[in-house]
């Protein structure tokens, strides 16, 4: 086990700030879509801005990492687990608003928001190409962390955005770019909301589109097993799965964990599989791939934690 980072004297005034709503020594994997991860130093739900804010300037004092886990959907956390505090933003952070004005629909989503309730609402106001962003799992904040989307990103329609850092604890907003699959956001920024718009359509055809295409997804996806979604962005012009898919990887095991024979570019997790496993895997692909096609190819699963090999543990 790698050492807490934490003293007796943090872990005090954690208490102090926290009271029940800090744990110790927290497993990770229940978190993850993977079911995957080993402990958090401390795991803290939060369930306002101000009590962000007080974190936030705990940690710039202490000069301790942090790390906020939304739904845990895009992420590899580490057999050793994550030092410092890792966040759970609840309470406020879930809420979503939706409203018509001008022709559009408005949605002002908090950044814990599921993006599977917020579509839904969305749909059901007519917002003309929300479709684009149905069955991506997630957050709102985790979403737009990684302009997450399929034809069109969820940055197209971003408005505004409102976040909290150790520097600056009270929410600020902030004007981002957007790119494939990443932000200008800045690394030490938590997203606590965000204000969406949609030009207005028939909301009955809006709804329609939207569950075709939930429909496909579930077709075409591996949804029984426990994943994280697609593991590499595409590459231009091309297609993760369809390379993965034609160096043979379908099926490929470690441990516990498998390449989907669905869905080349899913890894599923059997059962019992770690952190080590998955990241095996990833390697074996990047290199396969990097050989027979000259293709770099990069992750769009974020890891983070500590890595340990199976003998450390």
């Amino acid at each position: 086990m790698h050492p807490s980072l934490l003293t007796d004297n943090d872990k005090a005034e954690l208490r102090t700030i926290c009271g029940k709503r800090v744990q110790f020594d927290q497993p990770l994997a229940p978190f993850t879509s993977w079911k995957i991860g080993g402990p958090a130093d401390a795991w803290i739900v939060c369930e306002d801005e101000a009590q962000v804010a007080e974190l936030m300037r705990f940690c710039l004092r202490r000069r301790l990492p942090w790390f906020v886990l939304g739904s845990g959907s895009n992420l590899l956390i580490g057999d050793g687990g994550i030092r410092g505090l890792v966040l759970r933003l609840t309470g406020d952070f879930l809420s979503i608003e939706v409203r018509t004005l001008n022709g559009e629909v408005i949605i002002e989503a908090g950044a814990s928001a599921s993006m599977a309730m917020m579509t839904a609402k969305g749909a059901s106001q007519g917002a003309l190409g929300i479709d684009s962003l149905v069955g991506i799992p997630g957050t709102v904040g985790g979403s737009l962390r990684m302009n997450a989307g399929t034809d069109r990103e969820i940055g197209e329609f971003v408005r505004s955005v409102w976040v909290q850092s150790p520097s600056k604890p009270q929410p600020a907003a902030v004007t981002v770019q957007y790119y494939y699959r990443h932000t200008s956001l800045a690394r030490d920024a938590i997203v606590s909301r965000v204000t969406l718009a949609f030009e207005r359509g028939d909301p009955k055809t809006v709804r329609e589109q939207a569950q075709r295409r939930l429909v496909r997804r579930k077709e075409t996806q591996p949804i029984a097993l426990p994943n994280a979604g697609s593991c590499f962005r595409n590459p231009p012009g091309d297609k993760a799965a369809r390379l993965i898919e034609a160096v043979g990887a379908k099926g490929w095991r470690e441990g516990g964990a498998e390449i989907s024979p669905l869905h080349a570019n899913f890894i599923n997790n059997l059962g019992d599989a770690r952190a080590v496993d998955v990241a095996t895997l990833l390697s074996r692909v990047r290199r396969a791939v990097a050989e027979r096609f000259e293709i770099e190819m990069e992750l769009e699963v974020h890891l983070v934690g500590v890595f340990v090999a199976e003998h450390e543990q």
